[in-house]
């Protein structure tokens, strides 16, 4: 991720519209200058709204409940607890905020043990600033948001040793039954419903390749492979890039 490192004053909000105010973020980091950069980054869009820093969990923990913000952006790293471990202590205290990971951590156990203890959402810091603030804003509408490029990790981390899939969004505060969440497509039903170019790239997703991979390795444009992955949920009636990672990866050891 490329920002600047100047500090930004918190106390100026961005110009929002009456229609919809800016999503509001408690940004947690242990890294002084990398935090402050991020804040700086994320105070060029006006549908963001940083109301809080913390350099820890402890003072993450103190601040979230007063604040209340709707994404807290946790990093893993931190002095005395780690992210991952103060996701169940932050939900508690703000149950109605949502837990946003940001992170140099590629470690599969890291990124099973967050989606378990509720976090929203698991990202890489060497996300581009525009698709970060993106994920934030779909993260305050609770939905899943995971990196690309993990996503791999994230099906071969919840498919050992039979562990489920996760289901980063119904362990919020308001968890679905079980017996509502949407069960995968029949693979016998639903393949014959893709084109042959649709197919590629759910064997790519399978493989935990980024959208960028995908438009090299098949020689497309990468809006092209967001359109492809668009219609491969919507005509296998799925809701994530997890599931159809998940569902592909299921079909490729039966066949």
């Amino acid at each position: 991720m490329t920002f600047s490192t100047a500090p930004a004053p918190l106390a100026a909000p961005p110009q929002a519209t009456a229609q919809q105010p800016p999503v509001t973020l408690l940004v947690v980091d242990d890294h002084t200058l990398f935090r402050r950069g991020l804040i700086a980054l994320l105070g060029q869009d006006p549908g963001l709204l940083v109301v809080g820093e913390a350099g820890d969990a402890a003072e993450a923990l103190r601040l979230a409940p007063q604040l209340a913000p709707q994404v807290i952006l946790l990093d893993n790293h931190l002095p005395g607890v780690m992210g991952v471990d103060a996701i169940r202590g932050l939900r508690e205290v703000a149950p109605a905020s949502r837990v946003l990971m940001l992170t140099v951590s590629e470690d599969g156990h890291d990124l099973a043990a967050a989606l378990r203890n509720g976090a929203q959402g698991y990202l890489l810091k060497t996300i581009e600033g525009d698709l970060l603030a993106e994920a934030i804003r779909r993260a305050a509408r609770g939905e899943p948001v995971v990196s690309p490029e993990l996503m791999g990790k994230l099906v071969a981390a919840f498919q050992s040793q039979g562990a489920p899939e996760p289901q980063p969004a119904a362990a919020m505060s308001a968890p679905l039954p079980v017996a509502q969440t949407p069960p995968l497509p029949d693979a016998s039903v639903a393949v014959a419903q893709l084109s042959p170019r649709e197919e590629d790239v759910l064997r790519e997703i399978a493989r935990g390749a980024s959208n960028k991979e995908i438009a090299r390795t098949l020689d497309i444009a990468e809006t092209t492979v967001k359109i492809h992955v668009q219609h491969i949920l919507r005509k296998l009636g799925l809701s994530s890039r997890v599931q159809a990672a998940v569902y592909a990866s299921d079909r490729q050891r039966a066949e």
